[in-house]
């Protein structure tokens, strides 16, 4: 699915995760492509849960459930990322579209369930709204019956370098980071933040965080999530992760979804082409 405003392209994948595939502004493509793993590239929703929970387990309604380990030994990053999602509806103007996972409520036809992965029947839903200057993206995660525990958030997979060279810079000021132990996971502490690179979570961030391409692009990522994950270790790619919570929230901060009640969550993405080395 292409959607498309002014000079900028946002082409949708329904298969892998109804994930953003490719963001072009003004012809620089600022997403990784395709890549083996479901895990690393273009931009995702991260649901019913977001990060990674501690060897994928955690309690709730006084019982322990456990989760698939997609990365050994954790679980991460939800069940929705690599499923097929359904086209709820389309904009006429080629700009917007809703994309839904839904187990059996008023909306069945139009995706599927969280999954057998998930111990309870649940859905997600996201609106992708496309301008010339921005993205505009909400995302949803409900059901229709029992209550669960959920998090949510997005994974855009960046491109270090763009046309003639600009390389990614990113712009990110916190009060606090997550202190994580031998594992990768937070512990719940918190510390003062220090240097990169980084895999980690910060809390308290004071501004939206900004990516500059020096000469090419600008772009600033918008949010009323409070959590942000910097994970800037590879040498191509950069990610900076909106979360509504830190990793592993199932257990240190979970948000309980019920029948009228949903976790919603939005993210935009606002840019500016800088001088004339972005190609027309």
């Amino acid at each position: 699915m292409i959607l498309q405003a002014g000079r900028a392209l946002a082409r949708l994948d329904p298969r892998w995760g109804a994930r953003l595939a490719q963001l072009s502004i003004a012809g620089l493509d600022v997403l990784v492509p395709t890549a083996e793993s479901p895990l690393h590239w273009g931009c995702y929703t991260m649901a019913p849960w977001a990060g990674r929970v501690r060897r994928g387990r955690f309690e709730h309604g006084g019982a322990r459930h456990q989760l698939p380990l997609r990365l050994p030994p954790h679980a991460i990053h939800g069940t929705t990322l690599d499923r097929e999602w359904r086209i709820e509806e389309e904009s006429d103007t080629d700009r917007s579209a809703t994309l839904a996972t839904d187990p059996d409520g008023d909306h069945a036809r139009y995706g599927v369930e969280l999954g057998a992965d998930w111990p309870w029947p649940g859905y997600a839903r996201q609106r992708i709204s496309l301008y010339a200057d921005r993205l505009e993206w909400v995302l949803e995660v409900g059901t229709h019956g029992t209550p669960f525990p959920a998090s949510l958030g997005w994974h855009p997979w960046f491109q270090r370098k763009l046309a003639r060279g600009a390389t990614l810079e990113i712009d990110l000021e916190a009060e606090s980071v997550y202190v994580t132990d031998d594992e990768g996971i937070p512990t719940g502490a918190l510390a003062a933040p220090g240097q990169g690179p980084f895999d980690d979570c910060f809390a308290g961030v004071r501004r939206p965080p900004r990516l500059h391409w020096p000469g090419a692009l600008s772009i600033e990522l918008r949010s009323d999530c409070d959590h942000w994950v910097v994970y800037d270790e590879p040498a191509h790619a950069a990610c900076v992760e909106p979360l509504s919570g830190p990793p592993d929230a199932l257990n240190l901060a979970p948000r309980t979804v019920e029948p009228g009640r949903p976790l919603t969550r939005r993210f935009a993405l606002h840019w500016t082409v800088l001088g004339e080395e972005a190609p027309a």
